[in-house]
């Protein structure tokens, strides 16, 4: 059974930074994309990053461009999002994701909601 689970959310000043850890359960994932997704309150949980299997290839929401940062550990099943130059508008719960099926490409997974999911953790940034 497949088990993820965030860690490094927390209150953060506006221009702020912090690092988002997923640790993945109950199998081998360094052939799964992975990724993060987020939800701010009243809104649909929406794409953020992902990274191909072999971290060969990113993709980004536009807005994070140029401020956030996907990468992973396949030896650890871990798969990190530094986050910088934080904004209010960042605030969210964040949810780690791996996708169901191989070699998914980091695009298709930022427009698939089938995925293997965690808990989320929660990131709130203070103007």
């Amino acid at each position: 059974q497949v088990r993820l689970v965030e860690s490094g959310g927390g209150l953060v000043q506006a221009g702020g930074s912090l690092r988002l850890s997923c640790v993945a359960y109950g199998g081998t994932f360094s052939a799964y994309a992975m990724g993060w997704f987020r939800q701010a309150p009243g809104k649909e949980r929406e794409f953020v990053a992902a990274a191909t299997w072999r971290a060969g290839s990113f993709h980004y929401t536009d807005s994070v461009k140029g401020r956030f940062t996907i990468s992973r550990d396949n030896a650890k099943n871990t798969v990190y999002l530094q986050m910088n130059s934080l904004k209010p508008e960042d605030t969210a719960l964040y949810y780690c994701a791996v996708a169901r099926v191989p070699y998914t490409a980091a695009q298709t997974m930022s427009e698939l909601n089938d995925h293997y999911w965690g808990q989320g953790t929660q990131v709130t940034v203070s103007s």
